[in-house]
């Protein structure tokens, strides 16, 4: 596969660095991370989901001894982040690593609790074919498939051999809602390798690959934008033909920004309504009203219309990739916030959680 050098990652593995030396550990493509959530799934761990929550997509992550090149300040995989990259936590819990025939093995086991396998790939020179060879391996599954892409390291015919594996969905982590912010926390503010321009790219090239509403965009809410600029990106993920998945920030112990506050509850809740919205066709970006500081104060939308969009607590749900009869497979249960302070339900809110729900849109 040749690389487009005028906007990829030039790695080798000398650029490769750890704060201090490793001894050899199990790496990809044998050996994933995965998620704990996952693990509990699959019988690898033990433990019960708050309120009966469910995971039906395993999350791996491919796993390196020297980590990833990335140097994302919010990411608890970064690489200036102190630890050997398999024992770094993700998403503020651990990702235990686990031999690929065993995870195979424990899946159809328990089959029936997997809709979906989602690879997460990270900056490494060896990402790319790692990938695709456990793609062919997933394939043992009969289950669908996604990949988190990363778009410093492939290129269109990268994500074309991925389509060709079996991957149905592809999608990208932008993360920011602006250049100024991507660059500021993942580009060249803290020595990190990625470009806006490529990942948009990568997003529309993906958009084309796997087809429409089959490409996903990760956006984190609270990462210093403005509400409307968040709306703004997330109706350019919409005019690409992406689907948006939000995250609420939550800090990551250890990282660059562990001591920035967590995103406002109300914040991300206008703007979990403002993606459903602007995705299901009910508003546009357009005819969002903003005050002075940028904060949404109308969606556009009908009051009775907007009343019954909010009962039906589905916009407040975790948006990722779909699972066989569900809206999401994907629910990583309290993935960025706690139980007691959830941002994104793995599962319908009840009626509290609605009463809860609308107090915070109007804070």
């Amino acid at each position: 596969m040749k690389i487009d050098k005028s906007d990829m990652l030039k790695i080798d593995e000398s650029d490769m660095k750890t704060d201090k030396e490793t001894t050899a550990c199990a790496e990809s493509p044998g050996y994933l991370q995965m998620s704990l959530a996952a693990a509990m799934t699959l019988g690898l761990r033990p433990g019960i989901f708050y309120r009966g929550a469910r995971l039906c997509c395993i999350n791996l992550l491919l796993t390196y001894e020297k980590g990833c090149v990335g140097n994302c300040a919010y990411c608890g995989l970064q690489r200036q982040r102190s630890g050997n990259f398999n024992e770094k936590s993700f998403i503020r819990v651990e990702w235990p690593t686990f031999d690929l025939d065993e995870i195979l093995d424990k899946a159809e086991s328990y089959s029936h609790r997997v809709d979906r396998v989602c690879i997460s790939m990270v900056t490494h020179p060896r990402a790319v074919a790692d990938t695709l060879a456990v793609a062919g391996r997933l394939r043992r599954l009969d289950k669908s498939v996604s990949v988190l892409i990363a778009p410093t390291v492939i290129d269109r015919q990268g994500m074309l051999d991925l389509e060709d594996a079996g991957v149905e969905i592809g999608s990208v982590a932008i993360d920011a809602a602006t250049e100024a912010i991507f660059d500021r926390y993942r580009g060249k503010a803290v020595k990190g390798p990625h470009k806006w321009e490529t990942y948009w790219q990568r997003l529309a090239e993906a958009v084309e690959i796997f087809g429409d509403k089959k490409a996903g965009c990760h956006l984190i809410v609270g990462l210093g934008e403005t509400e409307k600029e968040m709306a703004g990106a997330i109706q350019k993920v919409n005019n690409i033909g992406a689907n948006s998945h939000l995250f609420s920030f939550y800090p990551e112990s250890g990282s660059a920004l562990a001591g920035r506050p967590a995103c406002p509850a109300g914040q991300f809740r206008r703007m979990q309504l403002t993606s459903y919205l602007i995705q299901n066709q009910f508003t546009s970006c357009d005819r969002l009203s903003f005050d002075g500081n940028g904060r949404l104060v109308d969606f556009g939308v009908d009051e009775s219309e907007l009343g019954i969009v909010i009962e039906s607590g589905i916009p407040f749900m975790t948006s990722g990739c779909p699972g066989k009869d569900k809206l999401t497979a994907c629910t990583r249960p309290y993935g960025d916030g706690p139980p007691g302070d959830i941002r994104s339900y793995p599962f319908m809110p009840n009626l509290e959680d609605i009463a809860k729900i609308k107090m915070e849109i109007g804070d």
